[in-house]
């Protein structure tokens, strides 16, 4: 016990030492990998992080690297805030000296032609899912404060059908405890639904005129992905927010990063954050949405792990978690299930430095 008050100690008086001068971008990657390493306490991390002064502009692609390494969610937060507060700086000058391994780009053809097979098949999604059932699991969370102290709020347990491309979603627990008569858009707060295709659509409808641009290799489950950037500008988008208190509505474009299976040219991740909510109540909103591969029968499918919706309101924090699992075949066999799974472990959501 006398060992672990030490480590804390210290690494409180790096903190402090931290918070009162400026960082180049190096040395927050250097800080971040050695609080991953020595295990330190990630709201303690997140906390020091919003404290940092950088000396220049933090990126994604930084960002993205140090989640692969494993920092935490509260200081994954964190360092997204740092994006947008250090967007006006310049550019970290690049590192030299250290020879530095690389996986060289796949040259403009073949980054096209990825692209064009992305679009078809998330065109296409829908008309190749069979008809299933799963169980959505979301647990909701609030921080008043702003702080990223989440409190978590509920958990709600729902049987979603999936039934000749149109989901059905009948509500059988919350909070552990069985529910009838209670119906999806009853639940009130933030609810999730249309993961099954919809987001992808439009992100590569040609009505929605996306940019995109490759950006890196990535890793994910093991997988090498193609990592691209893309934006929807607000004119071409039809990603509305509802505020209920306001009851005002935007229609908000926005941006984010899509990868790629290599292997399959198949979407397995988006995240995205949106845009020109300048003067809306809800100031604040972003969406991490995870694909893997299922079997359902002797199959195997692209389905939806695990969506993450993130929205701020003034101070206001709100987070839901939704998690899809135990799939199975659509039929009147198919039981209704009310045993909650245990949530998903994060090493199957987070990106793994990209190797040769």
């Amino acid at each position: 016990m006398a060992r672990l008050r030490l480590i804390c100690l210290t690494f409180c008086m790096v903190l402090a030492i931290y918070a009162q001068r400026q960082m180049t971008i190096p040395q927050l990657q250097t800080f971040i990998k050695s609080a991953v390493s020595m295990k330190n306490d990630d709201r303690q991390v997140a906390d020091a992080v919003r404290k940092l002064k950088l000396t220049n502009r933090l990126d994604a692609r930084t960002v993205e690297e140090l989640q692969g390494l494993g920092a935490g969610p509260r200081t994954m937060a964190a360092l997204r805030e740092l994006i947008t507060a250090t967007a006006s700086l310049p550019a970290a000058e690049p590192v030299t000296g250290a020879a530095v391994v690389t996986i060289p780009p796949p040259d403009a053809a073949e980054q096209k032609k990825v692209l064009a097979e992305a679009t078809q098949n998330a065109l296409d999604y829908t008309k190749n899912l069979p008809n299933f059932i799963c169980t959505q699991v979301t647990r909701r969370s609030v921080a008043p404060t702003g702080s990223q102290a989440w409190r978590p709020v509920d958990r709600i347990q729902e049987q979603l059908s999936y039934l000749d491309g149109k989901e059905n979603y009948k509500v059988v627990m919350v909070n552990d405890r069985p529910v009838t008569e209670v119906s999806h858009t009853q639940l009130g707060g933030t609810t999730s639904s249309g993961e099954f295709g919809t987001m992808l659509s439009e992100i590569f409808s040609p009505e929605t005129h996306t940019e995109f641009e490759w950006y890196r290799w990535g890793t994910l489950r093991s997988r090498r992905m193609h990592v691209y950037t893309f934006r929807v500008r607000q004119e071409n988008s039809k990603y509305s927010i509802h505020d209920g208190e306001s009851g005002r509505t935007i229609v908000a474009g926005y941006h984010g990063l899509i990868y790629v299976d290599r292997d399959t040219n198949v979407v397995t991740k988006i995240q995205m954050d949106c845009e020109g909510l300048e003067g809306f109540p809800v100031s604040q909103v972003g969406l991490e949405m995870d694909y893997n591969f299922t079997k359902i029968g002797d199959n195997e499918y692209m389905l939806p792990l695990k969506a993450e919706v993130r929205s701020r309101a003034g101070r206001f924090l709100n987070k839901n978690e939704v998690e899809f699992r135990l799939y199975r075949k659509f039929g009147a066999e198919a039981t209704i299930i009310f045993d909650t799974p245990d949530p998903i472990p994060a090493d199957q959501l987070k990106e793994q430095p990209a190797t040769r």
